[in-house]
């Protein structure tokens, strides 16, 4: 039987000679039909859309890639999975399953980690926001307390003055790595001497255990060598313990920060091509390590608190084209279903996303919107696309991190996530938002029941 084919207008493209990308003047493009060899219309006609799709497999393979980064370089590696990246629960167990600690920075993180089933010492406590309740738990419970600042420090010893534990302690550090601008708002920097002086406070008082020191030198880092910078001046103070007091500390926490493969916005040339390898993260901190004075005999722990490397090349976004229309000075836009309260990081990073369905060859520059009533509503600010038409669908590329933990409910309610296990087989791991959800946490008052219009 023959089938008529959908008409598609006649497009006039201007050539700029003089402009080329990477590859030359044209750009091939290819649909993406399947994830994990599961259709993206059934996971769309069973699920809804729009839809986060992860994939266990693809987890698994880059924690046992990063791990094997750092182990091959240098004898004692431990990661610790940062909750705050996602912390979905299907999420956090696979890093769980694969030897992962816990990494987390509010209260609330803390008790889903406890509830997760990770034990109490193999979670990392970091952030600014501790409360003496969230603290106590934490001592309690034998968890490592990354101090953010003095006012923590104290009152942790007031803490260990009225309790049988001694809580282990690291501080985390801000410093001068040669990238600007520098993440001072956390910790006691280094070149000043705060570090150095809440270290004395801690050895001279003698209520807290110093098991480690940590830092965190900023948020999708393109320059390996600034973590080497990190890794020799963390091993400078771990130096100075030593040698004041013949203290050794146990581990040296290097953060995460590490980038993924995701493009950034205003960068000439895609990420996956150019953004550093986790190999390379690992090759600058090991190096300076084990260049350092550290014996080999006894060297620290070293710990990675590594996110969006190891979870956003994981994760896809499935949406539906909602209509087309003409901006006023002429240009293509495209609207889907997709909008900036579920994709957050569409602020920070030119996402790749391709066409769900075959297509002609015919392409335009395109503006991408999402369906909020917001003119910040841009998925894409200029994207070549073919002609997508209404009902079309669409997949953004690398959206594991942060998308759903920074994610709102916003004009659209938030969409179910589904997990493809290693099996292929799918499972939603968050449902979807409904009326009722958000109606559970609202209370009326009852002189505001009834209205007459």
């Amino acid at each position: 039987m023959i089938t008529k084919k959908r008409y598609e207008r006649p497009v006039i493209k201007k050539l700029e000679s003089n402009m080329p990308n990477k590859f030359g003047m044209r750009t091939e493009y290819e649909p993406v039909l399947h994830i994990e060899d599961i259709a993206i219309k059934d996971l769309i006609t069973k699920y809804g859309s729009p839809l986060f799709v992860i994939s266990e497999k693809k987890i698994r393979r880059n924690y046992q890639a990063a791990k094997q980064a750092f182990e091959t370089r240098y004898p004692r590696v431990q990661f610790a999975w940062s909750y705050k990246t996602n912390y979905l629960n299907a999420v956090c167990n696979i890093f769980h399953q694969e030897g992962s600690w816990a990494e987390v920075v509010s209260g609330f993180e803390y008790d889903k980690a406890i509830r997760n089933g990770v034990p109490g010492s193999n979670i990392i406590f970091n952030g600014p926001d501790k409360s003496e309740q969230d603290l106590r738990k934490a001592v309690t419970n034998n968890s490592l307390i990354h101090i953010d600042h003095l006012d923590e420090l104290y009152l942790l010893q007031e803490i260990a003055k009225s309790t049988k534990h001694k809580p282990k302690v690291a501080i985390r550090v801000n410093m001068d790595t040669g990238i600007f601008p520098i993440w001072d708002r956390f910790g006691f920097n280094f070149e000043n001497g705060q570090a150095w002086d809440a270290l004395n406070k801690i050895m001279f008082t003698g209520t807290l255990e110093l098991v480690g020191l940590h830092t965190h030198i900023g948020t999708f880092m393109l320059s390996p060598n600034a973590y080497a910078v990190a890794a020799a001046k963390l091993a400078n103070l771990a130096q100075r313990l030593h040698q004041k007091y013949d203290h050794e500390i146990k581990y040296i926490d290097m953060g995460g920060g590490f980038a993924s493969r995701n493009t950034l916005k205003g960068a000439y040339l895609p990420g996956v091509d150019t953004n550093p390898t986790i190999d390379e993260f690992a090759e600058a901190i090991t190096s300076a390590l084990i260049n350092s004075d550290f014996r080999p005999k006894n060297p620290p722990l070293l710990i990675l608190e590594t996110g969006r490397a190891l979870i956003d090349d994981a994760a896809w976004l499935l949406g539906s084209v909602i209509a087309n229309k003409r901006l006023a000075d002429g240009r293509r836009s495209t609207i889907i279903d997709i909008g900036v309260n579920i994709l957050f990081t569409a602020f920070w990073y030119a996402h790749k996303v391709t066409p769900a369905q075959k297509f002609t060859s015919y392409t335009e520059d395109t503006v991408l919107y999402g369906p909020l009533c917001m003119n910040i509503d841009v998925i894409r600010d200029n994207i070549t696309l073919p002609l997508l038409n209404k009902g079309d669908q669409v997949v953004v590329h690398h959206v594991g991190a942060y998308n759903m933990t920074q994610w709102m409910q916003f004009i659209t309610l938030r969409p179910k996530v589904v997990l493809i296990d290693q099996n292929n087989k799918v499972h939603v791991i968050r449902n979807n938002e409904t009326l009722e959800n958000m109606l559970e946490l609202e209370a009326l008052p009852d002189h505001l029941a009834n209205f007459d219009l």
